[in-house]
């Protein structure tokens, strides 16, 4: 225990020594971990947009007017033991009816050529959500629908084409894969700009703990030669790496604070609805041990190379 004591004090001392070159470790590792952090939000940002988007997403599959309740009635049996639906939504052939009486009230001249008509021209609507965006292929091409949003066979389940008017897929699934390709092209260059800034966090604290074996060198001739163990040697150039990864933690969260707040007031409605303020007070101690294991594995690991590079005890 006093062995620890004292690595930890040396440590503290070689900190305080080393001002500039520790501020300018602990600024960069900062940007670094602020980077990390953008990450963490962005990616709630990604969850919170994807959940609002699978909620608003469906495939509609349009029944024909002529269809039977038991063809319906069998589709949706079907669709229901799928893994892939998250949920059914079923529109009868008379709320269809109705909905576009609402949505047209005051289009004369269209609500006059429906009485003309004089019956339902409408058929039953079945709306299937995914649980997943990229799981729509998979149900649309188990239903049998083709590019042109038809059923052209019975497909996998068994759907009548008979029965099926059309479905909206081939509406959807274009939007669908350039947004889903959008988002994965952002996370991929959120992880590529972390690592690229992670390596120049490893350079920078790599070369400030060869400054500070270099300055004390004669110091460190010294402990040699009464005798101090190489622990007690090299211990304090790993704390003093421990402790950049640590303050820049510190000082990236308390950056997160007055930032998610202003975004918090000037872009929930951007967001949909999510508060990034809010969502920072309640995972704070998430965010705050990710940039803490984050910054701490960097400068320590930084540290024992440059160690094991220009120490030799």
């Amino acid at each position: 225990m006093t062995l620890l004591k004292r690595i930890f004090s040396a440590g503290l001392k070689s900190f305080y020594r080393n001002k500039v070159v520790s501020l300018s470790s602990i600024f960069i590792l900062t940007i670094t971990l602020s980077i990390i952090a953008s990450i963490f939000f962005f990616k709630a940002v990604f969850n919170y947009t994807i959940a609002q988007v699978q909620s608003k997403v469906d495939i509609i599959v349009y029944f024909k007017p002529e269809a039977t309740d038991d063809a319906i009635l069998e589709a949706r049996r079907v669709l229901e033991g799928m893994n892939e639906v998250k949920s059914l939504t079923f529109t009868s052939r008379e709320d269809v009816l109705t909905e576009f009486r609402e949505k047209h009230a005051g289009d004369e001249v269209t609500l006059a050529a429906l009485e003309e008509i004089n019956d339902n021209p409408f058929g039953a609507t079945l709306a299937v959500q995914a649980h997943e965006t990229n799981q729509y292929a998979t149900i649309a091409s188990r239903m049998g629908i083709d590019d042109n949003g038809k059923v052209s066979n019975q497909g996998v389940l068994g759907i009548s084409a008979d029965a099926v008017d059309k479905a909206n897929y081939s509406d959807l699934k274009d939007e669908i894969a350039n947004f889903t390709s959008l988002v994965n092209w952002l996370i991929a260059a959120g992880y590529a700009l972390t690592v690229i800034f992670i390596i120049v966090s490893l350079l920078i604290i790599f070369n400030t703990t060869r400054l500070a074996i270099f300055t004390f060198r004669d110091e460190i001739s010294v402990m040699k030669l009464v005798g101090a163990s190489n622990m007690y040697i090299r211990g304090p150039f790993i704390v003093e790496g421990a402790m950049f990864g640590v303050i820049a933690a510190v000082i990236t969260l308390l950056l997160c604070w007055p930032a998610t707040y202003w975004l918090g007031i000037r872009a929930t409605s951007f967001f949909e609805g999510l508060n990034l303020f809010d969502y920072f007070k309640s995972n704070w101690y998430i965010l705050f041990a990710i940039l803490c294991v984050s910054g701490v594995l960097v400068s320590v690991i930084s540290s024992i190379i440059a160690v094991r590079r220009y120490l030799r005890v």
